[in-house]
């Protein structure tokens, strides 16, 4: 915090790192915030053709003795069309929560439901792996719980040949490891990370989009950092992960979806983001950064804020490691073309996806914090104006920008020189009218770089009556000080 106790202006290098620091606080705690804000969910993988011609047999709750009856008819039947037919009954009878219940309480239900997914005809062993799936989709721990026998053999079929039945496996899998830590427990002696790692190279977009989902729900675990995340960078994941990320003909939007994903809960455990940096993660999300840009700029396609997301997140977290210097070498960012890309994102977000506009932000704030040549990239290319147009679209936004703006005026008279004059004491008054004490805490720090390296600010900030928007805050604790500092600032000079 800034101090006007002993009644003169402290040197320019204290104020501004102790802006720096300042700043580094609050960006942390951000990213504590983001990084608590994880995607779980589940999925339900149903056949839409078998859906349709199921139609006419309407699902209902299934009691204990209707499904008695299926298992043992899927079991024992004298026909195989039979045995299918009791199994295609007890799939749809356990879309109902209360079968799913009277289902695990049955002695032997789930062994025999096992059995079935170890037969050695294959309609059978697809229907068994669908009753399994719809158990998996419960909200119930208790019911993914009861199917950990199964686990072992939905590990073995990955390795299988049909893509279809790996796709309905991985998707099951990612279900049961979103309920229960038993689950997890489970599957990590029996070899999930080794044998995601061998499915990752499957030339099934099908197969590669649920490998994408299950890995992402395992790396969501609240252990992952302790006990899955270090496993999956010892094995091939991260490479691969890397290379269904590069941008070009052959990239998927969905397979990509995931992977990014998954990228990001990774990068967000900071177990060991300098070996991401090394296979050439900060290269490759500059990549698809670009190449998501230029797509935004051909299509409307609303799929590619999806991908955005999380591209983004990864750039920024990766950015703020302290071993990565920006600019230059064959893992960093090219300056222009990375600020060029991010704007034209911001104008997209800005149109069809306002909520999205702080991730760009952040990355931007990461990118100009440290790197007089993102800063000067911004200048160079007249984005001060795009980027103060932002400041209406909500407090957040606002404070971001201004931070942004804060990281380029530290970098000396030099680059305060393009800030001012010019629009941006006018967005300052309004800012300094804001009621959000974050708001009007960023336009001060903005304004006391701006007074120690551009005097001339002060008397256009005295002009425009600035003293006296400052006494509104003065009894504001949160900003007392830096009111003060201001002040004293304004009048000294």
């Amino acid at each position: 915090m800034w101090s006007g106790r002993q009644g003169r202006l402290r040197p320019v290098g204290c104020v501004v790192e102790e802006l720096r620091c300042r700043r580094r606080e609050r960006e942390a705690a951000l990213r504590k915030a983001r990084r608590e804000q994880q995607l779980v969910s589940k999925r339900l993988l149903r056949d839409d053709v078998l859906e349709e011609v199921e139609g006419g047999c309407v699902a209902r709750i299934l009691g204990e003795a209707e499904i008695q009856q299926f298992l043992r008819l899927a079991q024992r039947g004298t026909e195989e069309k039979e045995r299918e037919r009791a199994l295609v009954s007890l799939r749809r009878g356990l879309q109902h929560p209360e079968t799913q219940q009277t289902f695990i309480r049955l002695e032997g239900s789930i062994r025999t439901l096992v059995g079935l997914l170890t037969s050695s005809q294959a309609l059978l062993q697809l229907e068994a792996a669908r009753c399994l799936h719809e158990l998996s989709h419960s909200e119930q721990s208790a019911v993914a719980e009861a199917c950990l026998p199964a686990t072992s053999y939905l590990l073995t079929y990955l390795s299988g040949h049909s893509s279809d039945f790996i796709e309905l496996c991985l998707y099951t899998l990612g279900n049961l490891i979103v309920e229960s830590e038993a689950v997890r427990r489970q599957l990590l002696p029996q070899g999930i990370v080794p044998a995601l790692a061998t499915c990752i190279q499957s030339p099934h977009l099908t197969v590669l989009e649920a490998l994408g989902y299950a890995l992402s729900q395992l790396l969501q675990a609240k252990e992952a950092p302790e006990m899955i995340i270090p496993s999956v960078l010892g094995s091939t994941l991260p490479q691969h992960i890397l290379r269904l990320l590069q941008p070009g003909p052959k990239l998927n939007l969905g397979v990509a979806v995931e992977f990014a994903w998954c990228l990001h809960y990774i990068i967000c455990s900071q177990v060991n983001n300098a070996l991401l940096i090394y296979h050439g993660g900060l290269s490759t999300l500059g990549l698809l950064l670009l190449d998501v840009a230029g797509a935004v700029q051909r299509t409307e396609d609303a799929g590619l804020e999806l991908l955005a997301c999380p591209v983004l997140r990864c750039l920024s977290n990766l950015l703020t490691e302290a071993a990565v210097e920006v600019g230059g070498g064959p893992n960093q960012l090219e300056d222009e073309r990375v600020v060029a890309a991010l704007f034209i994102l911001l104008q997209f977000f800005l149109q069809k996806q306002p909520s999205l506009l702080p991730e760009g932000l952040w990355l931007l704030n990461n990118l100009t914090a440290n790197s007089s040549s993102f800063c000067t990239s911004l200048l160079s290319m007249d984005l001060i104006e795009p980027l103060l147009q932002l400041l209406p679209v909500s407090n957040v936004v606002s404070v971001l920008v201004l931070t942004v703006l804060c990281n380029v005026a530290e970098k000396g008279p030099a680059y305060c020189q393009h800030l001012w004059p010019g629009p941006l004491l006018p967005c300052l008054m309004g800012m300094l009218a804001s009621s959000d004490t974050e708001v009007v805490g960023q336009s001060l720090e903005l304004l006391q770089l701006l007074f120690l390296y551009r005097p001339e600010a002060v008397e256009a900030f005295l002009q425009q009556s600035g003293l006296q928007v400052l006494e509104k805050h003065q009894e504001e604790a949160q900003l007392q000080d830096r009111v003060r500092a201001l002040q004293k600032t304004a009048l000294h000079r």
